[in-house]
């Protein structure tokens, strides 16, 4: 396994082509639970283990699906996956961590139709990754994931004491950081990934 490859893939996951930055995927998420640092925390961590694992498992669903000549039920079948191990993760973290999982609320169910989810799997079957290249895909965008809604809600937190004009109060001023961030992030298109 080339080095050079795997380290090329993670850079380009997580600063070059970040799944909320630069792709805007997974915003939905992203806006709703960067209010406070601990959740946002929980809900990086969360996408991480999903867009891992749903790389591992999607791998091979996706082998069959070419081999049976099925390959237009990708979306479908990956779909189910994804639902799956979220359902999975919910149960786990209800069981074992009952404030986080109080503290995601609706926005944990919500992982199954975060498109960055699906959009990992999906660019891993249109990049033609094997199955190594698709693992460390799915977490190092799922690191992206977590690197880009931790800096979110830092600022997000530090917002709260500022005083901006009164129409840019709450959600707007969440957008235009959200804006300059993606701005920040364009930057590294530049860089020069093997």
């Amino acid at each position: 396994m080339d080095m050079t490859r795997l380290l090329s893939i993670s850079l380009g996951a997580i600063l070059v082509n970040n799944f909320i930055l630069v792709q805007f995927l997974g915003i939905c998420p992203f806006m709703g639970v960067s209010k406070k640092m601990d959740t946002a925390v929980g809900m990086g961590f969360a996408v991480i283990f999903v867009m891992g694992l749903a790389s591992a498992l999607c791998y091979p669903v996706n082998l069959l699906l070419v081999k049976l000549d099925l390959e237009y039920m990708q979306t479908v079948a990956f779909i189910l996956v994804i639902a799956s191990l979220v359902q999975f993760v919910e149960m786990f973290l209800k069981k074992s961590m009952p404030s986080l999982y109080e503290a995601l609320g609706v926005y944990l169910p919500l992982i199954t139709t975060n498109c960055a989810v699906l959009g990992a799997v999906l660019l891993n079957v249109q990049e033609n990754y094997n199955f190594i290249e698709s693992v460390v895909y799915g977490i190092t965008g799922g690191v992206g994931f977590l690197l880009a809604i931790v800096l979110f809600a830092s600022i997000r937190e530090r917002l709260q004491f500022s005083e901006p004009p009164k129409a840019f109060r709450g959600f707007p001023i969440a957008l235009v950081t959200a804006g300059l961030m993606a701005l920040s992030f364009m930057g590294f298109s530049g860089l020069k990934v093997w």
